[in-house]
């Protein structure tokens, strides 16, 4: 019985993301029955992230069954950063710092705005997310606004939310957030 019931429900939740119209990112049609690379890599503003993402070596991870949420800075949120980090980033000998960054953008499971939202008014205007990386992302809510805050206090807006991947669910944001 566990099975059939199982079976239904992943029946369900695939047709229910073949029903979705993609959402446009960078130009281009994220496909909820992509995975997050699949999507990532058409995306014309997030050149600098899928870059960065083979660097580390996590494209098989981000490939995986997840599912992750990703919150995704756009190039022109890499290009806050100070000038020569990203090309220092991407160098082969800092890939663990690089693995760091980028894991400190991800969330395990699917959280959607709707559930980031909830997690905010439960925890009296913030929510904390754990990330992959280990560190903590803190959620609250500024007007219409998500903003999420890193361990320095850097803050970052969700500019685009719910862009439901096969294997999870990205938030593209407006700054890199970095773990201590």
């Amino acid at each position: 019985m566990k099975k059939v019931v199982v079976s239904v429900l992943s029946m369900l939740l695939s047709t229910a993301l073949w029903a979705q119209k993609p959402v446009t990112v960078g130009g281009a049609p994220m496909y909820p029955t992509k995975n997050i690379i699949e999507n990532a890599i058409n995306s014309k503003d997030h050149t600098t992230l899928v870059a960065a993402v083979k660097a580390a070596g996590l494209v098989e991870t981000l490939q995986g069954a997840g599912p992750f949420t990703v919150f995704a800075p756009t190039n022109a949120a890499f290009e806050k950063l100070p000038a020569g980090t990203v090309e220092n980033l991407l160098k082969p000998e800092n890939k663990a710092t690089l693995s760091a960054v980028l894991t400190y953008h991800v969330v395990a499971g699917r959280l959607s705005s709707a559930d980031v939202a909830k997690a905010i008014k439960d925890g009296n205007g913030k929510a904390e997310l754990k990330t992959v990386q280990g560190g903590t992302l803190t959620a609250t809510q500024e007007g219409k606004q998500v903003v999420l805050k890193d361990s320095k206090g850097t803050t970052s807006t969700i500019t685009i939310f719910d862009v439901n991947q096969s294997n999870g669910v990205i938030h593209v944001i407006d700054a890199v957030v970095l773990p201590q």
